[in-house]
């Protein structure tokens, strides 16, 4: 079994998106999630051999809408769904779709040829695919006796 070297900012960040999948999952629960103004929009992760894949779900957002970042193995989707009923004469009985600003931030566990990440939108879909470095380099570390 091969030992995976461990960053320590990495393990952070990886807790902090663990225990934000907590507190979204609790709040999706009980409804406080489509409170006015804010928006959690659901992401599947996945990977292959070659790369990390990212999909959100954005209906009604627009591509110029949204804003992607790539730093330090980190991504983070941030962007607005604009409510879109402003006429005072409707009357609505239910409101169950998300609306308002949204910010998703998600540590990538491999190594990301970052000059070569790539997203595209269809169909409300935001696809973002993170190529991996395989970095097939050995360097045997000699030992020193004393």
């Amino acid at each position: 079994m091969t030992r995976q070297r461990r960053h320590l900012l990495r393990d952070i960040f990886d807790l902090q998106d663990r225990m934000n999948r907590v507190f979204e999952e609790s709040l999706r629960d009980t409804g406080l999630s489509r409170m006015p103004g804010h928006c959690n929009p659901p992401i599947d992760v996945f990977e292959d051999d070659d790369a990390l894949y990212i999909r959100a779900e954005l209906p009604g957002v627009r591509r110029e809408d949204i804003v992607l970042d790539f730093s330090e193995g980190v991504v983070t989707i941030s962007g607005k769904k604009p409510y879109t009923h402003d006429n005072q004469n409707e009357s609505y009985h239910m409101i169950e779709r998300q609306y308002g600003s949204f910010r998703r931030s998600l540590s990538v566990s491999h190594l990301v040829d970052s000059k070569a990440v790539r997203a595209r939108m269809e169909a409300g879909v935001l696809e973002i695919v993170l190529p991996k470095l395989h970095d097939g380099r050995v360097r045997r570390v000699p030992i020193i006796e004393k």
